[in-house]
């Protein structure tokens, strides 16, 4: 059994390449049926996507990775060679090293940042609803939580990070000298809204809209934060209202555009905006930077915001990666142990071996007995027959003319087959 990985991050491949390859939660189960069905012999399978990275897990008895690379390259618009340049391609041991460090914080563009965990989790669930994990990929995922929670609680590897919700509430105090005096626009609705909109309503704004595709979840946040609920259609007309804007949403296209944000400024006299678009692919049309009195940014702009404090993280990081280490080989010997050669393979062989026996013997006591044999004597018939069967590769080793190997062979048999009766008598001499 072979496990890989094929992925683009924030560290290969610039936001827009990014852009190309983000999937949807609910775009997962749907997409990891086409991919399957792309590859040879329809491996296990996963997909974790989000603004930062897009990966794909599959196991299965070879590893399929350039009919993988195939796929992805189709599915976004590029050519094999150009995705090439952007991924990365990991197996075994490598392939769950790098799993267990992005679960546990230590890819992430903030260094042990927590909401990798959960979209981790969301991703498995969504490959469970496919019926595309299996066996070695569940295991593989599993230890990955596992590892990461003995990370945050036997480190401190996250008490330092900044999360991107953060580092805009940051950035728009170094813009706004009150940010108490400030109309903030959210749009969007989903895990990443929610936690932006935690930090800047801790910062009491004088008023918050939410805007949301779906108007159901946008109440049920603009409640929690006392906000009011506009449609999504109404954002042009309404965008000179606000100060700041957030944006992450799942469209695959821009929501707000060029001319919309001109508009704006023009009814606000040029009052500056502050913008963040936290979206994979862009909710903002990028040509938004250009402008004057707009201060847009991306997740790749606030990843520089998010990168400090390093160098007290170190020795977090390093206890981070031992615990990993450790993760990765228990890993690997449970892939081991169900390998061709391994010991659950040899376990099943042999019990697969004693039922054949088993039942050839049972078939020909039953036939004995039919034809009226006698009871004791089918029996004693049955035992020999099975120990003969069980005896029978033993005594023909210890036949062997290579004296070396018939001695090797003795001291197994020993082992295995004499131990209850050295057992037994140690136990009466310790009496």
């Amino acid at each position: 059994m072979a496990v890989w990985a094929l992925g683009i991050n924030h560290t290969t491949a610039p936001l827009d390449m990014r852009g190309r390859f983000a999937f949807a939660l609910d775009q997962i189960e749907p997409t990891l049926h086409k991919l399957r069905g792309s590859l040879h012999r329809h491996p296990e399978a996963a997909i974790i996507s989000t603004c930062n990275r897009t990966e794909v897990y599959g196991a299965g008895e070879q590893a399929d990775l350039d009919g993988a690379i195939d796929w992805l390259a189709q599915t976004g618009g590029v050519s094999t060679d150009v995705l090439r340049k952007h991924a990365y391609t990991l197996h075994d041991g490598h392939a769950a090293r790098h799993a267990f460090r992005v679960a546990s914080g230590l890819d992430s563009m903030v260094l042990g940042e927590a909401q990798i965990l959960g979209q981790m989790k969301d991703a498995v669930r969504a490959a469970e609803d496919a019926g595309a994990l299996g066996q070695t990929l569940n295991q593989l995922f599993q230890r990955s939580f596992a590892v990461a929670k003995e990370v945050r609680t036997s480190t401190e590897i996250g008490t330092q990070s900044i999360s991107m919700a953060a580092a805009a509430v940051r950035l728009a105090g170094n813009l706004f000298e009150d940010l108490q005096q400030i109309n903030v626009l959210f749009v969007g609705a989903g895990e990443m809204i929610e936690l932006a909109a935690t930090h800047f309503a801790a910062k009491s704004p004088k008023a918050i809209a939410i805007a949301n595709r779906t108007l159901e979840r946008g109440e049920k946040l603009a409640t929690r934060f006392g906000a009011e609920v506009i449609h999504l259609g109404d954002i042009p007309s309404r965008l000179h209202e606000f100060d700041a804007v957030i944006s992450c949403t799942a469209s695959t296209l821009p929501i707000i555009g060029l001319g919309a944000v001109e508009r704006a400024l023009k009814a606000r006299k040029h009052r500056p905006m502050f913008m963040v678009d936290l979206a994979v692919p862009r909710d903002i049309e990028p040509e938004v930077k250009a402008l004057e009195d707009i201060y847009l940014y991306t997740v790749d702009d606030l990843s520089h915001v998010v990168q400090t404090a390093q160098a007290n993280r170190q020795a977090a990081v390093a206890q981070a990666e031992a615990i990993i280490d450790a993760g990765v080989l228990s890993f690997m010997h449970w892939m081991d142990q169900r390998g061709p050669g391994g010991t659950v393979s040899l376990i099943r062989q042999l019990n697969a071996q004693a039922d054949e026996w088993r039942a050839a013997e049972l078939t020909r006591a039953q036939k004995a007995l039919a034809r009226g044999d006698d009871v004791g004597k089918v029996m004693e018939a049955l035992s020999r027959g099975l120990t003969h069967k069980m005896l029978h590769g033993a005594m023909a080793e210890l036949n062997s003319a290579d004296t070396a190997h018939r001695e090797h062979t003795a001291q197994t048999i020993q082992r295995l087959f004499l131990r209850s009766s050295s057992e037994a008598g140690s136990n009466k001499s310790d009496r």
